[in-house]
């Protein structure tokens, strides 16, 4: 069962967002979050926001925050009537498929993804028809449909062992090329790469981490979907989940988190004494959530997340397996 936040006293909350936004802005935040905490306690809705939504969003309204296995896990094990995903589309289909008895909204329409985006359902079967035989991992990162091509699924932080788990020589995995380099270059099983990436990760480069170490002195984190090249110049690579879990390890004192620029904003509350620094893309698509989004979807019960029961029965198995593999299961 999910133990949701204890909402913090209205001086606590004001406090800390004080000190994660300009101050110009967090006043005009709080009157939201007020509203949005009332109509949460009516709908008796559970919120759910991903490490890149904005500090407003993830100190002020969510109930649970994390990367996508902690947000799928948390779907799966809500017992509130209706979830509300504060995330991109992927993540709140993900949400739907193990929580299919529960209302599941999205505030954004528009919170797409460029990752997602990169590979179709037929793209997989095309793959499958190619390589006979070889098992199929898909990334998180994908939409429903794609994810019911799937023997099963991953996130950044499980998917070497999802690779090994598949007990193959060879596996299929898709989308991100990134993503599936870094994980090659962890396990002697042979990935077939399918050429997608993520925009805000792809964009880093080399130089821009060695500029950080050498400018600033800091500590180098990044996230597997970066480039090898960025990747090779990180002092430490890992999912948005890990990346704080390594922070807390080492406390540098200055640290240029290699990923969207939000992951920075809220890592501020937890470790005050830690200088975050560029360099830092923007999600154009996690952006579209926003306090006045969610206030007006909780109101309207708007942008409801389904999928066909065709789809969510065979894409509901690979997440299933995911989940059992990190409960320490194999298949």
């Amino acid at each position: 069962m999910i133990s949701p936040r204890v909402r913090e006293p209205a001086e606590s909350l004001e406090e800390r967002l004080s000190a994660l936004l300009p101050c110009l802005e967090w006043p005009l935040h709080l009157p939201w979050i007020e509203r949005i905490q009332r109509l949460k306690r009516a709908r008796g809705a559970l919120v759910l926001a991903h490490n890149y939504q904005a500090p407003e969003i993830f100190h002020g309204v969510a109930d649970v925050t994390g990367d996508s296995l902690a947000l799928a896990q948390a779907a799966r094990e809500a017992e509130h009537p209706l979830i509300v995903l504060c995330g991109v589309h992927f993540m709140a289909e993900s949400a739907k498929l193990l929580a299919p008895e529960r209302t599941v909204l999205i505030p954004s329409l528009e919170a797409g993804c460029s990752l997602a985006a990169s590979i179709t359902a037929a793209d997989v079967r095309e793959l499958r028809r190619q390589h006979p035989g070889v098992p199929v991992v898909s990334y998180v990162n994908t939409s429903a449909a794609v994810k019911a091509e799937s023997d099963a699924c991953c996130t950044s932080a499980n998917a070497v062992q999802v690779v090994e788990a598949m007990r193959s020589e060879r596996v299929i995995f898709v989308p991100d090329r990134f993503l599936g380099a870094y994980v090659q270059s962890q396990t002697e099983v042979e990935l077939i790469l399918w050429p997608g990436a993520c925009e805000v990760h792809e964009g880093f480069t080399a130089q821009q981490a060695r500029h950080a170490r050498e400018r600033f002195d800091a500590a180098v984190v990044a996230h597997p979907e970066c480039p090898p090249e960025v990747l090779a110049e990180a002092d430490f690579v890992g999912s948005t989940q890990a990346m704080g879990a390594w922070i807390a390890r080492n406390r540098p004192g200055r640290v240029a988190l290699v990923t969207e620029c939000a992951m920075a904003d809220n890592l501020r509350a937890d470790f005050p004494q830690v200088e975050f620094v560029m360099p830092c893309n923007l999600c154009p698509h996690m952006k579209q959530i926003s306090l006045p989004a969610i206030d007006a979807c909780l109101r309207a019960l708007r942008h409801e997340v389904t999928v066909p029961e065709a789809i969510a029965l065979r894409a509901r198995r690979a997440l299933d397996r995911m989940l059992e593999i990190g409960r320490g299961e194999r298949v």
